[in-house]
């Protein structure tokens, strides 16, 4: 089965929990793993933004990849974070590494540089030529200072038949509605932003890939399946019991806030790895609050 036939419904950013050490926490890894997986999603992404992939050195992340592939078993695909604003550095990585258990890549925009677009072009250009997987691209102007253009999006897809998918967290409905207008049939639209996937659902984008799914995967999925139903009615009603929880798990910054509702609910504890940092005691408390009216 190919894997754009996978991609719909609901994939977790999954995060990488961490002891008071800053070693990293596998116990709560399979805990965290046990809790999605049980609650209907549909894929894994591992070592994203989320993953706090950004402070794991080359031997962790080749740990913490080894490790989910080996509990899922193959239930769920699995996605892995290669990205980078260093083409050479990203093409060299992916050209040597063992991709066994690892479905597809998800490969973020070059951040820092603010490349053209047609510097973008040629960054996914020379990944497409040597990736021995399939790749999903992801647009996120807010974290990159750059902005994959929907034209740059649809010429990336029709050119190259192993770009699969755009996670797309620009915000921008017009330029989401347009990549959604124009591209290959098969190519697959992804939301990148929890708080606005339903209205995305609504005009042909296909799934999401969620921060706020580590925690509440059940709520996140009868969510988002429901609507790919066309029962937006009722993914309305489960999108309103979400509603403040998910604007509450980024006023702290991600992965904090959702590391936080994890340590609320008793999967993991809330450590994170310099520069970032727990959240705030009012954000907890209003978390915990949050968390218990949903019961």
């Amino acid at each position: 089965m190919k894997l754009q036939s996978r991609l719909t419904g609901v994939g977790v950013a999954i995060v990488t929990p961490f002891r008071k050490d800053s070693s990293i926490d596998f116990l709560s890894l399979e805990k965290l793993i046990k809790h999605i997986l049980d609650n209907g999603v549909d894929y894994l992404v591992v070592l994203g933004t989320t993953g706090e992939a950004a402070t794991l050195n080359k031997e962790e992340k080749q740990a913490v990849l080894n490790f989910v592939i080996e509990y899922t078993e193959k239930r769920v695909p699995i996605i892995a974070g290669f990205g980078g604003n260093n083409t050479n550095e990203v093409v060299n990585t992916i050209k040597h590494y063992n991709f066994l258990g690892i479905d597809g890549i998800l490969s973020v925009t070059p951040y820092y540089n603010k490349p053209s677009q047609r510097g973008l072009y040629g960054h996914y250009k020379a990944i497409a030529n040597i990736s021995p997987v399939p790749i999903i691209l992801y647009n996120v102007p807010g974290r990159t200072a750059v902005n994959l253009t929907a034209e740059t999006v649809v010429q990336l897809a029709n050119d190259f038949d192993n770009i699969i998918a755009v996670k797309e967290a620009s915000g921008n409905l017009e330029q989401i509605m347009t990549i959604v207008k124009n591209k290959p049939a098969d190519f697959k639209v992804i939301s990148g932003d929890d708080l606005i996937t339903l209205p995305l659902l609504s005009f042909g984008v296909e799934g999401v890939i969620s921060v706020a799914a580590n925690a509440f995967p059940a709520e996140f999925s009868n969510l988002v399946h429901s609507a790919l139903k066309g029962k937006f009615k009722e993914a309305w009603v489960i999108q309103q019991k979400l509603l403040e929880i998910m604007n509450t798990l980024f006023v702290d910054g991600n992965p904090a806030g959702v590391k936080a509702a994890l340590k609320i609910l008793g999967i993991t504890q809330d450590f994170l790895r310099l520069p970032l940092t727990q959240v705030s005691k009012t954000t907890f408390s209003k978390l915990a609050k949050q968390i218990e009216d949903m019961k």
